[in-house]
């Protein structure tokens, strides 16, 4: 386990990272996958756990990174990965274009501003994603104006062009094929082109969007261990956690029945009973609104939360673990020594999800990894 200086600190809490399990788990998108080309999505820090370190894991089997910003490609390709690197949003300014040449950098296309800035450019890429607006409605041009901005591209110089679009309901009852319909219609004038459709939850539940040898595939939350369903279960999925929060028990207190716990007094006591307190707070990233009876792991022991989270701590019910004392090992999520506790499940009782605490987790918890 390498460890950075920081975990010197002596306050207990600690991120730790398993990049075994991130191959694991793109392991299982591969078999998803089949033939289709897989893009490890590594945005927003590789989803907290590290950008630099996820591409590090998984340099040797992805066929290529996407993310968002050119600067935090140019470090890639400066610390020496040279698989294809897709800039999700493409650029924001014409001062981004000539490192996009530079540096092997394949933009996604979505506004006509983008074509502008590329127009009055002197160099531009050699590919692009253009991407069409299928009923997501955020970015993407509408498919009557997507084939204007196709041969706009093609005229500029940019050959090496793949088609793609994103699935606003693939986690969904509603599924994806209205969207699926709406791009086919518009993708079979290409049949040249490749694609790239599915994410996370398409990959599972859709095969029908993944594609095939010359299509690319976009998934994110999976790599982490995260479902994208919410209802099946990551560990239903085969998936392993990469990152897991860990803390320990710095207090124990005994209530009477009556007695109330933390800020607001929130909770109520029903009965006599101990109650722990864990050195992990909403300024370490754990969710402020998570309510009692959000799931964390104490002394090997699943139980619950009490009471509000407070900046530096929480509490947590120890009714159920005799055994747990000042020192105790907690598990806030992931597979850590006070247990196993599912992101999935503390993201859910907190009304949020594993891809919003992953991001959440702030630096004051040192970071270990495997």
């Amino acid at each position: 386990m390498q460890k950075t200086a920081a975990n010197a600190v002596a306050r207990p809490i600690r991120l730790r990272m398993d990049f075994a399990a991130l191959r694991h788990n793109f392991s299982k998108a591969r078999q998803l996958a089949g033939a289709t080309k897989l893009w490890a999505v590594i945005k927003a820090n590789a989803y907290g756990h590290g950008q630099f370190q996820a591409a590090r894991a998984l340099d040797d089997l992805a066929d290529g990174f996407a993310l968002l910003e050119t600067e935090n490609a140019i470090a890639l390709r400066e610390r020496g990965h040279q698989k294809p690197i897709l800039l999700l949003e493409g650029f924001f300014a014409p001062r981004e274009i000539a490192a996009l040449a530079r540096f092997r950098l394949t933009p996604v296309i979505h506004d006509p501003a983008q074509l502008e800035m590329l127009s009055a450019a002197s160099e531009r890429p050699a590919s692009a994603y253009l991407k069409v607006n299928t009923g997501m409605n955020r970015l993407g041009f509408r498919p009557e104006a997507a084939g204007a901005a196709l041969r706009q591209l093609e005229a500029l110089g940019v050959r090496d062009l793949t088609l793609m679009s994103h699935f606003a309901e693939a986690d969904a009852a509603t599924g994806v094929a209205a969207q699926l319909r709406c791009f086919q219609s518009f993708a079979e004038c290409f049949p040249h082109l490749p694609v790239s459709l599915a994410n996370s939850a398409a990959l599972i539940r859709f095969p029908e969007s993944r594609g095939g040898p010359n299509d690319w595939a976009r998934p994110g939350i999976l790599l982490y261990g995260g479902s994208p369903l919410a209802d099946v279960a990551a560990q239903q999925l085969g998936l392993r956690p990469v990152m897991t929060l860990e803390s320990r028990l710095i207090g124990v207190q005994t209530l009477a029945a009556g007695d109330r716990v933390g800020y607001g007094g929130l909770f109520q006591a029903d009965r006599d009973m101990r109650v722990g307190i864990v050195a992990c707070g909403y300024a370490d990233g754990y969710p402020r609104h998570a309510p009692t009876g959000t799931p964390i792991a104490a002394a090997g022991v699943l139980t619950r939360t009490l009471g509000r989270v407070s900046m530096d701590m929480l509490a947590c019910d120890l009714s159920c673990a005799p055994a747990a004392r000042v020192g105790s090992p907690v598990t806030l999520w992931g597979d850590g020594e006070g247990g196993a506790v599912a992101a999935d499940a503390v993201a859910a009782a907190a009304g949020a999800i594993s891809y919003e605490l992953f991001c959440a987790v702030t630096n004051r918890a040192p970071r270990e990894e495997v």
